[in-house]
């Protein structure tokens, strides 16, 4: 994953998000499934939660003004990947990911906004994601784009922690926040997921990923499947579905193979690892959801549809 969130994306040099980029990679098997390919509701719902930031001049209101038009590039030709990489086809857009936190309030990584002038410069878009295969995401409901009011509160630290919270220009009504871990607990080999836009792509949920390292101050380290424009996306416990932290930082993307580029691939418990800064860090600063959901009994969900799919979120638990 990028520091600088395909900053190659950005419109206006004021809204460059990174001076030092430190992408990421694949560990093991591909992990990343498009939402179609989810089928389990809790999923789906922590899905919802997630927004893609845009440049605001890569959003456009069509004439109707029903729908926001998104100004993306081709994958695979941008990136000058080879054929056979996942997602070739696919557009591109997001400079990075984020999440609903709070009725007005989004969660993201520190570099990916780092004054107001960049805030007010970009949009916060929710449903670009592909729901259907081989139907690429073109425009969504204009009332699903916010503008930025504040930079709440930000810290970026290159080797510690790395975040943001923004507040929207209005209420969220049709997207339920996030559930944070606010016990600052969180111990090795803890199963975990990631939902976010790697490479600035549609929405992507990628499992099977554990934590390597708890104990560096402000962020912990995984061996999570992920891009640049994953900077900001919510990183979940696998057997509760809350937050424990926000994707920041990791190993590079991708290796030449011939006159085109492939996914780099690590050992599941190889290459440096992937950065997550630590929920705790910033937790803080969120505040607690008025209207918690009611206890409900522990169970394991059933994963529909065995074979790649259950393999790669078989470390989701759903026990929430």
């Amino acid at each position: 994953m990028s520091l600088i969130c395909f900053s190659f994306l950005l419109t206006d040099s004021a809204h460059a998000i990174s001076a030092a980029p430190e992408p990421e990679v694949i560990y093991g098997e591909d992990g990343r499934l498009d939402l179609y390919q989810i089928e389990n509701p809790r999923l789906m719902q922590l899905a919802d939660s997630t927004v893609a930031l845009f440049e605001a001049a890569n959003v456009e209101p069509d004439p109707s003004g029903q729908k926001a038009l998104l100004k993306t590039s081709h994958y695979g030709q941008s990136m000058n990947l080879c054929p056979k990489e996942p997602f070739y086809d696919q557009p591109m857009g997001a400079f990075c990911s984020g999440s609903l936190v709070g009725p007005d309030l989004v969660m993201t990584a520190g570099h990916c906004v780092r004054s107001q002038e960049a805030c007010a410069g970009a949009k916060f878009v929710f449903g670009f994601g592909v729901g259907k295969a081989g139907i690429y995401p073109a425009a969504v409901p204009a009332e699903e784009v916010y503008g930025c009011a504040q930079l709440v509160a930000r810290q970026e630290e290159y080797s510690g922690a790395d975040w943001a919270l923004v507040r929207l220009e209005r209420k969220v009504p049709n997207h339920a926040p996030l559930k944070l871990n606010r016990t600052g607990k969180l111990e090795k080999e803890t199963k975990i997921f990631v939902i976010g836009h790697p490479a600035g792509l549609p929405t992507k949920v990628a499992g099977g990923a554990t934590v390597r390292d708890p104990s560096p101050k402000g962020y912990f380290v995984a061996n999570l499947d992920t891009y640049g424009g994953n900077s900001g996306s919510a990183v979940f416990n696998a057997a509760n579905g809350r937050v424990e932290g926000i994707l920041v930082r990791g190993e590079t993307d991708y290796e030449q193979e011939g006159d085109c580029r492939v996914s780099k691939v690590c050992p599941d418990a190889g290459c440096r690892g992937e950065d997550v800064t630590k929920i705790s860090a910033l937790a803080s600063q969120i505040p607690a959801l008025e209207s918690p959901a009611k206890p409900r009994t522990p169970k394991p969900a059933t994963l529909p549809n065995p074979g790649r799919l259950a393999e790669t979120v078989d470390s989701i638990q759903l026990q929430w």
